[in-house]
C-alpha cells in the first residue's frame, strides 16, 4: 500500500515562509536574505511587512534575512525573554572569562624534606626550603612569617567556544505573490 501523496499549497499566503531542499526558491518565491526591494513594485508585500525587517518606508523596504539565522515565534515563553517581530539577536560564539567558569580551586604540591632548615628566614625567592634537601622553613621566633607568593601557573588560550547547535543549511525562500493572507 502506498502512503497517500503530500501536496504543496499551490497558491501560497503572501509574505509566507517556506524552507526548500533545493538551490533555488519556486516561482514567486524569493531567498529571504534581507534584499531591499521597492515598495512601488512589491506594495502587496509591504502592506504585510512594512519596515520590520528594514528600508525607509517611502520607497524601499526589506525581506527577512534568514541566512545564518534561526526563526522563532515573536511574543515570551515561560521563563524567556520577549522577542519582537523583526528583532534579530544572537552570536555564534564568545569567550569565556574567569566570572564565567564555576568556582574551582588547583591543587598544587610542594615536596619538603625531614632535615632541618638551616636558615631563621627564608632567602629571596625562596618559597618553604632552601634547596630540594633542605628541609621547611621553620621560624624560631613563633611569629608568622611570609614564604613568598606563587601562582600554579597560566593554562588555556582565549579561543572563542562555539554556542551554534549542529545545522543543516537549506534555503528560505518568502512568497512575493498568491493570496492576500485574511486575518
Amino acid at each position: 500500500m502506498c502512503p497517500p501523496l503530500a501536496n504543496a499549497q499551490s497558491d501560497p499566503f503572501i509574505g509566507q515562509l517556506m524552507l526548500t531542499a533545493a538551490n533555488f526558491c519556486p516561482t514567486n518565491w524569493v531567498p529571504a536574505r534581507g534584499q531591499v526591494l521597492s515598495i512601488a513594485a512589491n506594495s502587496t508585500l509591504f502592506s504585510l511587512l512594512g519596515t520590520t525587517y528594514g528600508g525607509d518606508g517611502v520607497a524601499t523596504f526589506n525581506l527577512p534575512d534568514l541566512q545564518g539565522r534561526v526563526p522563532l515565534q515573536v511574543g515570551q515563553g515561560p521563563g524567556l525573554s520577549y522577542i519582537n517581530q523583526g528583532e534579530r539577536s544572537g552570536i555564534e560564539s564568545v569567550i569565556l572569562l574567569s566570572s564565567n567558569l564555576p568556582t574551582h580551586y588547583h591543587t598544587i604540591s610542594i615536596p619538603a624534606t625531614t632535615n632541618a632548615a638551616t636558615h631563621s628566614a627564608p632567602a629571596a625567592n625562596r618559597v618553604l626550603a632552601q634547596s630540594q634537601n633542605a628541609g621547611v622553613y621553620a621560624d624560631a621566633s613563633g611569629t608568622n612569617t611570609s614564604v613568598g607568593a606563587g601562582i600554579t601557573g597560566f593554562t588555556g588560550s582565549n579561543q572563542a567556544v562555539p554556542i551554534r547547535n549542529p545545522y543543516l543549511g537549506m534555503l528560505w525562500c518568502i512568497a512575493t505573490n498568491g493570496i492576500y493572507p485574511p486575518r
